[in-house]
């Protein structure tokens, strides 16, 4: 007789979300018993980003338990002991494979079958492989994505192996920069390829892409753009030995990193909810249009309040306030209470080298550019500001202070107008500053 288990609450995913919804339960209250959450990774929520920062650095300054949720937002770690003491079930390698929205319960791989009151989707993205296009070899070792700490821990024992090593990022995004600098600082001979005419096309601008491009070129990263991998070669142990690439160029490697991009982990509730722009369609508490459902990070589609649309947001911060957010409408909920609707400022940031940049806002319209751009300068500091309709809608700034952050997010959510660019490029920080 296959197993089954009842809780009043059941998060499926075991990410950044889960670890903040939990901790929102908890501060709630909780009885034991009443929480489950069913993760396949094989270890208690964590903070993703350090995956791509100091977690591959040579001196391995980040381990776990050392970047359990709630660190990365200044909250205290959640161990696998705080779940325990809070009564909070946390089923770790345990896959769902089938979900019945309908008739409120979910199987795992294994057979067991959850049956709940209340679900919070929180299964987060998946990478997008190389395989997945079938392209040629790309199945042989040594060619890695990174996701999960399990994707972490086999790269840095490639690093280890192929000291000195030439490596291939494939992807100019977050992640081809982030990994591309980690990389460099482990001593590998570094390349980076991707179809763009600039690295981050989603949000940068091509004069913006220009300084990393060049800061990058100066450390001796390798930068080829406009073309893709289109191959790969390996050794009679099938670890891979070079890349190919459709402009006809073959690049030596020891170790190949693709990011090509997520796409989120929607497939067990397909048909059974509904969608729009390839994530779950919820409100502005994210309730789904399944009664006791919610969704929440990266496979929610809300409605975004600042700019009066749908829109599904793929980062750390929107993981954590979503979460927190669906916690506190079940909560409300229940005690015939009600709470302000989500009302999110878009917020990216990342770090590598001695670089960290921070964006508010929504990166549409006319742009400016202020500040010391020059990658050779000794210490470059510089941003831009997005203005659409007479008003400012976005900012960016790169080597800002804590305050001078919170002066940008602060132009981005209060959207100033603004009569003449030119002043507004010679004002740069200062405009936000005056705020």
């Amino acid at each position: 007789m296959a197993e089954e288990k009842f809780y009043k609450y059941v998060i499926v995913g075991g990410g950044v979300s889960a670890g903040y919804a939990a901790r929102e339960f908890g501060r709630h209250g909780v009885k034991p018993g009443e929480l489950a959450i069913i993760s396949k990774e094989a270890v208690a929520p964590y903070e993703r980003p350090a995956l791509s920062k100091a977690y591959l650095f040579p001196e391995g300054t980040a381990r776990l338990p050392g970047f359990h949720v709630c660190v990365g937002s200044g909250g205290e770690r959640l161990l696998p002991e705080w779940y325990a003491e809070k009564g909070i079930d946390l089923l770790l390698s345990t896959e769902i494979v089938k979900a019945d929205l309908a008739s409120k319960f979910l199987v795992s791989a294994a057979g067991t079958t959850f049956k709940y009151e209340v679900l919070i989707i929180a299964t987060g993205s998946t990478v997008i492989k190389l395989t997945d296009f079938g392209v040629q070899g790309a199945d042989a070792n040594n060619i890695f994505y990174l996701r999960e700490i399990d994707d972490a821990d086999k790269l840095i024992a490639a690093i280890k192996e192929k000291k000195d090593g030439k490596a291939v990022i494939v992807g100019g995004g977050y992640i081809g920069l982030e990994l591309g600098a980690a990389l460099k600082v482990n001593n590998l001979d570094v390349t980076m390829v991707y179809p763009e005419p600039w690295c981050m096309p989603r949000l940068f601008t091509a004069e913006i892409a220009a300084f990393y491009e060049g800061y990058y070129a100066n450390k001796g990263i390798k930068i080829i753009k406009g073309t893709v991998a289109v191959g790969f070669d390996s050794d009679t142990n099938g670890n891979v030995t070079a890349v190919k690439l459709k402009d006809g160029r073959v690049l030596d490697a020891d170790i190949v990193v693709v990011g090509v991009g997520g796409r989120p982990l929607t497939t067990l509730f397909k048909g059974q909810v509904e969608e729009e722009k390839n994530g779950i369609k919820t409100d502005g508490y994210f309730k789904t249009s399944v009664p006791g459902v919610y969704a929440v990070g990266d496979v929610a589609t809300f409605p975004l309040k600042l700019y009066n649309e749908l829109r599904r947001v793929e980062h750390v911060d929107h993981a954590r306030k979503s979460a927190e957010q669906a916690v506190k409408a079940i909560k409300a909920s229940e005690e015939g209470g009600s709470i302000e609707t989500y009302d999110y400022l878009p917020y990216f940031y990342s770090r590598s080298f001695n670089l960290s940049w921070q964006f508010y806002g929504d990166n549409v319209g006319d742009t400016v550019l202020f500040g010391d751009n020059n990658p050779e300068s000794s210490k470059p500091k510089f941003g831009a500001y997005w203005i659409k309709n007479g008003r400012v809608v976005g900012a960016f700034l790169e080597a800002g202070t804590p305050e001078e952050n919170k002066a940008i997010a602060k132009v981005a959510r209060v959207q100033p107008p603004v009569e003449d660019l030119e002043k507004l490029t010679k004002e740069g920080l200062a405009f936000a500053s005056a705020l």
